[in-house]
């Protein structure tokens, strides 16, 4: 049976502490010289409805580096829905292909690629959600602080894909979430049920001082996504409370880092002196997407290995 890496929520702490020690392994291996052909002869697609910088390096890089190869599709070569459906673009996909990798508008077109694909399917960036960068944080939170247990950290912005994907990880991970956001730009209501149902500690809350209270970990996005471009200016005046600045980290603790999924639009979420300070780990994480895609790559591979 195959097994798609859709939400962080869909599987278990085990699974995933799996893909994190497989991760660990492979930088390891990297920084060593060795690169172990753990795909060898496998074909990883990726559709992009969305620009990319370290979405599609990543994972090409990291098919490579695997013994596999990339195959890049532009909007205009898919356009999902459009010029053909995602079911017949899923079936024809994974006759030709060993995984999926898609960065979509809409989290439909993720759940639909999943149902009619027979190879596993990679949220590579949806509205909803964004999981390979959520993991890839708590892999860096977990290289500097050893354990993601008991940590406290705390989002300032919109309650977008990728507040959402911190939500789930908080119900797997042991860390408490704090998100502040502006009235109105609260993160999905479905996934923050699921998450506290199944044991999540998340604090939404309107002011940036309560989620910083206490923080080990200061994060912070864009304010206005791809696609969201019309209400850029709207939102500059509304998120300007929630500016990431040297006064807003003096409600975390003294060491706490400091992290941002890029790009940044330094002067706006998050000043030039925060997020080029000796706290900022930005780099790490973006390094540390090739590690833990490669090492889902491997895991979801494993899995049909073990399957078959």
């Amino acid at each position: 049976m195959k097994r798609d890496f859709i939400a962080i929520a869909d599987l278990t702490r085990e699974e995933l502490e799996e893909i994190l020690g497989l991760a660990e392994r492979l930088k390891r291996e990297l920084k060593s010289g060795q690169r172990t052909p753990l795909v060898a002869g496998k074909t990883l697609a990726m559709i992009f409805e969305k620009p990319s910088l370290r979405t599609r390096v990543t994972f090409q890089v990291g098919m490579t580096q695997l013994g596999g190869y990339a195959v890049y599709l532009t909007p205009t070569d898919i356009r999902l829905g459009e010029r053909e459906t995602v079911a017949d673009i899923a079936r024809n996909l994974d006759r030709l292909v060993d995984f999926i990798m898609a960065r979509t508008m809409s989290h439909a077109s993720q759940l639909e690629l999943a149902k009619y694909a027979s190879v596993p399917i990679i949220n590579g960036l949806s509205d909803l959600l964004h999981p390979c960068q959520v993991l890839s944080d708590c892999f860096t939170v977990r290289e500097r602080r050893g354990s993601l247990d008991g940590q406290r950290i705390a989002f300032l912005g919109d309650g977008n894909n990728m507040a959402n994907s911190w939500i789930g990880a908080a119900a797997r991970f042991g860390f408490r979430f704090a998100l502040a956001c502006p009235k109105g730009y609260e993160p999905d209501a479905g996934v923050l049920q699921a998450a506290r149902e199944d044991g999540a500690d998340v604090l939404v809350t309107n002011d940036p001082g309560e989620a910083l209270d206490g923080a080990d970990v200061a994060y912070t996005d864009v304010w206005a996504s791809m696609g969201q471009e019309e209400e850029a200016e709207e939102r500059k005046q509304v998120f300007a409370p929630f500016q990431l600045n040297a006064k807003a980290m003096k409600a975390a603790k003294s060491d706490a880092l400091v992290m941002h999924c890029l790009p940044a639009h330094r002067g706006e979420e998050v000043t030039a002196e925060v997020i080029d300070g000796p706290a900022s780990i930005i780099f790490d994480q973006a390094e540390n997407r090739l590690h833990v895609q490669k090492a889902i790559l491997v895991w979801l591979n494993d899995q049909l290995l073990r399957s078959a």
